[in-house]
C-alpha cells in the first residue's frame, strides 16, 4: 500500500494559512485593543485605555450603519477578544476545522460589510485594524484575498480529516 507524503500541497496550503490567518488575527485584536490611543499609555491606566481603545472600535462599528446600538456596543466589547482567542487557536491547531470554519464566516461577513459600505461610498475608516485607515478598493480586495485563503484553508482541512495521517498509519510489511 502506498502512503501519502505527510507534506502534501493541501498540507502546505493549510500551514501557510494557519500562520497567516492567526497571525493577522491576533495582531487585529490586539490593534483593537491597544494601539489607537496608544500615545496616551503613560497618562491613564490600562483599564481606561482599553475602554477608550473599545469606544473609538464601536465607533468605527457604528459608522458602517448596519448594527442597532446594542449589536454595536457587543460586537466592539468581544470581536477583539475573540480575534486574538481563534488566532491563538488556529496557530495552535487544535480543532482546527471548528476555528477555520469560524475564521471563514467571520471573514466572509467582513467582506460583505466592507464591500457594502465600499459600494455604497461611505466615506469611512475601515476599523480592521484599530488604527484610523480609509477604506479604499484595495481594502476590499485585501478582506477578498483574506476570505479566499480562509474558504480554501476551511475546504484543504476537511478534506485532510478524512484521510489518516501519513505518520500515524501502521506500517506494512
Amino acid at each position: 500500500m502506498m502512503q501519502s507524503s505527510p507534506l502534501n500541497f493541501r498540507r502546505v496550503v493549510i500551514l501557510i494559512g494557519r500562520l497567516l490567518l492567526g497571525g493577522i488575527f491576533i495582531y487585529a485584536g490586539y490593534s483593537k485593543l491597544f494601539l489607537p490611543n496608544q500615545h496616551f499609555w503613560p497618562f491613564f491606566v490600562l483599564k481606561f485605555s482599553l475602554s477608550s481603545n473599545l469606544a473609538t472600535f464601536a465607533f468605527q462599528v457604528d459608522s458602517y450603519k448596519v448594527l442597532p446600538p446594542a449589536g454595536v456596543a457587543f460586537v466592539a466589547r468581544t470581536l477583539p477578544f475573540a480575534e486574538i482567542v481563534l488566532g491563538l487557536l488556529v496557530l495552535i491547531g487544535w480543532r482546527l476545522r471548528i476555528w477555520v470554519s469560524l475564521i471563514t464566516l467571520i471573514l466572509v461577513g467582513f467582506l460583505t460589510v466592507v464591500t457594502r459600505a465600499y459600494l455604497l461610498h461611505m466615506e469611512i475608516n475601515c476599523g480592521c485594524f484599530g488604527t484610523p485607515e480609509p477604506l479604499t478598493g484595495m481594502t476590499v480586495l485585501r478582506d477578498s484575498a483574506l476570505a479566499a485563503l480562509a474558504v480554501l484553508v476551511t475546504i484543504f482541512t476537511f478534506q485532510e480529516a478524512r484521510k489518516p495521517h501519513p505518520w500515524a498509519a501502521g506500517q506494512s510489511s
